[in-house]
């Protein structure tokens, strides 16, 4: 199994960030479990990014480290306090999951453990347990406008994540149109998996060694930059 183990990778944060260079003005944007809720941090107050929370939280800001700052009543999908925001909104659980499944949603980005060449997504069920949790990835997943799955390129045990298949339960099947890793950005299209952009210090080709699914190659793509 091929795992480049001394290539150059992204760390979370470094992957959170590029994620955040795709969000524009005017959107709402979910921000799932794990790596997504670290993508407020690198989104400038100025800019008019509306976050949401499934927890009932709209046009949060920034996460809080400073317990000082922290108030209980204002945290993101994972508990974390985050900044209040002006125009920022609190909504009952039962509003939060309307504006989800009433296609509010523009941009939901989820961590993923699998994302197929179509674009299906397993994200809640890891390999060898019995038992996962959906929360609330299965309304974004059908429901957003856009999903972008925000995941390291290979599991682990250095096992692929994009493949021509899915080998795990699915939260959904066809939602996925990007997928960020700490290696490259591939984009789900009509015609195939698109790599669109390389981690400097990689080649297209040892992109393609580490993804179980035929990648459509631009010549040349572009470097994955923050």
């Amino acid at each position: 199994m091929t795992t480049f183990a001394d290539k150059p990778r992204l760390d979370q944060w470094a992957m959170a960030m590029r994620a955040a260079q795709d969000l524009h003005e005017g959107t709402v944007v979910n921000l799932g479990m794990g790596i997504p809720m670290l993508v407020s941090t690198f989104v400038e107050p100025e800019r008019e990014v509306m976050f949401h929370s499934e927890n009932g939280v709209l046009g949060f800001g920034r996460s809080i480290d400073d317990p000082d700052l922290v108030d209980p009543n204002c945290i993101n999908a994972g508990g974390q306090p985050v900044e209040r925001a002006p125009g920022m909104s609190f909504l009952s659980h039962d509003e939060s999951f309307a504006l989800i499944r009433g296609g509010w949603i523009d941009v939901t980005i989820l961590g993923a453990l699998e994302v197929s060449v179509n674009g299906d997504l397993a994200n809640f069920q890891p390999p060898g347990k019995i038992i996962g949790s959906l929360g609330g990835a299965q309304d974004l997943a059908f429901c957003a406008k856009k999903v972008v799955a925000l995941m390291s390129h290979q599991a682990k045990d250095g096992s692929p994540k994009i493949l021509s298949a899915a080998n795990l339960p699915l939260t959904a099947p066809r939602c996925v149109s990007r997928i960020i890793t700490d290696i490259a950005v591939v984009d789900i299209t009509p015609s195939g998996a698109v790599l669109r952009e390389v981690l400097a210090g990689w080649s297209a080709d040892e992109v393609q060694q580490v993804t179980d699914a035929p990648l459509l190659v631009p010549e040349p793509p572009l470097e994955l930059s923050l």
